[in-house]
């Protein structure tokens, strides 16, 4: 495992947790947190004598407890946070909430004079609680936009932001690759921190006067209730596509997850976009299942399958509808039509790929619904720009972000299947709109403890889609590396060999367990006119190995080993198969 120049140091638990919290938090009386989850129609039972002095704090975390937290103690898969309830009173935790079990096992350890608030959903609970420590609740503020969908998350959010910006609200982002309350930014270890720290979060953008947030909401965070105690003036589904499978066991049940956004409970209105992704069927049920109040959006001839919505539903006709798509740049111009009444919202965005025009118009009518169509024609304004200029020309870390030319070469976070189709795309079009011939080479794996039966699958898209596959390590976690390599392989190799056999195609199959020797095997393969895609995970600076943190930036080592091959003599190595055309279409079934 070869890396990097070392990255600056990941923040502590501790330090992450104290960048959440407002600088000032008065104190709640004990008893008014069992009046707050009775309001909330969760049953409280208390222990034990409240503390005196109150609480001004909350947390999950026994390494982070301050002096007048209340330690939130929740069951989990291999062990109960009951069990560390010891180092957080010892830490000046001024009382517990917790289940019947936790508090069973606080009687284990001696601490069953401990003040504690007794309850049968300690998550669900435990987003009641927060709100009401840091001051929060529904209407106190920042006006919230949430984001759902398995791809497009991050883009969404922070062309969101930039839109809001531009409109001259202060904003905030929760997200992947940051967490920032208007001019403070503290680095993301979650895509949706627990639900004591959001609250905390939104007592510290009340602080720095964030007039909307913007949120990716992931389905974990629904699942496990992170959301609890929040109200989202608005929120935006992307697609749904193959994902966290290992947890939610089939597409039902991840579809029902992050369905459980939509719940007028918690959020004012949805937006649906009915066509993004793998196709209409999900973006359709999805909008045929919230309750609140939605908004459809269609992307017409900018949809991965043109034609797919009517196929499904031919009577289908969405609130929004994208139009008028043509290349500019390596982005596209487009407009944003409104059938009921024809208005029309003209825009240009920057980044690659017809799937960020999703992504684009999604925060358009996100940032509409929360900031009122009495604004209408402000928006137009700040999206009726020149090509590369206005909010929408903003580029997301990590996300099909361009880091050289001659070749092309994109990193970006697909890391699944269709993620990686999108991507592969995106790129293909992206070259073609701008006359560039020439192959394509990717490099990818797949990160441990996740969804093995996509593996073979994103390698039989590779090979489908490129000329030349290298499959190397991404973030193993707690697995050996190799099977998950062979698993890829398996699919790669499988589908190179048809290709052979049915078009006379040759596909160059790699396997280099090094990523940034990987990442410099693409650069020495690439002649000027091909594209290199570095695909699965984008911003991300460290790599897993069980535990061991390896710095590796793929948009760094990407750009080092450009550098290293233009100032090689000769420029690149023997390349079998330099002459052949670029890989087929990809295949989006």
């Amino acid at each position: 495992m070869s890396s990097q120049p070392a990255q600056p140091e990941p923040l502590t638990p501790a330090q992450q947790d104290a960048a959440f919290r407002p600088s000032r938090t008065p104190a709640t009386p004990w008893d008014e947190l069992t009046r707050a989850l009775q309001a909330a129609g969760v049953a409280a039972r208390t222990h034990g004598r409240g503390p005196a002095a109150g609480v001004t704090g909350a947390c999950l975390d026994s390494r982070v407890v301050r002096p007048g937290d209340l330690y939130v103690a929740v069951p989990g898969a291999r062990s109960h946070g009951a069990d560390f309830a010891r180092a957080a009173v010892e830490a000046g935790a001024a009382g517990v909430l917790t289940d019947a079990e936790g508090r069973a096992r606080l009687a284990e350890q001696g601490l069953d004079g401990s003040a504690v608030i007794e309850v049968d959903s300690v998550r669900t609970a435990a987003g009641v609680v927060a709100a009401r420590v840091y001051g929060g609740g529904q209407d106190a503020g920042p006006r919230l936009i949430g984001i759902t969908g398995t791809n497009g998350k991050t883009t969404t959010s922070f062309l969101a932001a930039a839109l809001l910006e531009a409109l001259d609200r202060r904003s905030g982002v929760i997200g992947t690759i940051l967490i920032r309350a208007g001019g403070r930014e503290v680095p993301s270890t979650l895509t949706t921190p627990e639900s004591t720290q959001l609250h905390a979060l939104m007592a510290l953008m009340r602080e720095e006067q964030v007039d909307t947030a913007v949120m990716e909401v992931s389905s974990h965070a629904v699942a496990y209730q992170r959301i609890a105690g929040l109200r989202y003036a608005v929120a935006g589904f992307t697609n749904l596509t193959r994902d966290h499978l290992d947890m939610h066991g089939s597409m039902e049940e991840y579809f029902e997850a992050k369905a459980g956004l939509f719940d007028p409970e918690r959020t004012a209105r949805a937006v649906i976009t009915v066509d993004g992704g793998a196709g209409p069927r999900w973006g359709l049920a999805m909008a045929r299942a919230v309750r609140t109040p939605v908004t459809t959006l269609a992307l017409g001839p900018a949809a991965p399958h043109p034609g797919a919505l009517a196929e499904e539903d031919p009577d289908f006709r969405a609130d929004w509808e994208i139009a008028e798509l043509v290349p500019d740049g390596l982005g596209h111009r487009f407009t944003l039509r409104h059938g009921a009444t024809g208005r029309a919202l003209r825009a240009s965005v920057g980044l690659p790929g017809r799937f960020n025009v999703a992504n684009a118009a999604l925060a358009v009518l996100l940032v509409l619904h929360a900031v009122g169509e009495e604004h209408l024609d402000a928006l137009a304004a700040v999206l009726d720009v020149p090509a590369g200029e206005g909010p929408l020309a903003a580029a997301v870390p990590g996300r099909m972000e361009v880091v050289g030319r001659a070749p092309d070469a994109v990193v970006d976070f697909a890391h699944n299947p269709d993620g990686m189709v999108q991507a592969l795309r995106s790129l293909a079009d992206a070259r073609e709109a701008a006359g560039r011939s020439g192959r394509t080479l990717i490099v990818f794996g797949s990160a441990g403890d996740r969804d093995r039966e996509k593996r073979p699958i994103m390698g039989e898209i590779a090979a489908r889609a490129a000329d030349v596959v290298i499959v190397t390590d991404d973030t193993p976690h707690t697995e050996d590396p190799a099977p998950i390599r062979a698993q890829i392989l398996e699919g790669a190799r499988a589908e190179a060999a048809r290709l052979l056999q049915a078009e006379g195609r040759t596909v160059l199959v790699e396997e280099v367990a090094d990523r940034a020797e990987a990442i410099r095997r693409a650069a020495e393969l690439a002649a000027p006119q091909d594209g290199i895609l570095v695909a699965g995970r984008g911003h991300e600076t460290t790599m897993d190995y069980d535990g061991e943190l390896v710095p590796l930036d793929d948009r760094q080592a990407l750009r080092e080993a450009l550098a290293a091959r233009a100032a090689a003599a000769p420029p690149r190595a023997a390349d079998p198969g330099s002459g052949a055309p670029r890989g087929g279409k990809v295949d989006e079934s």
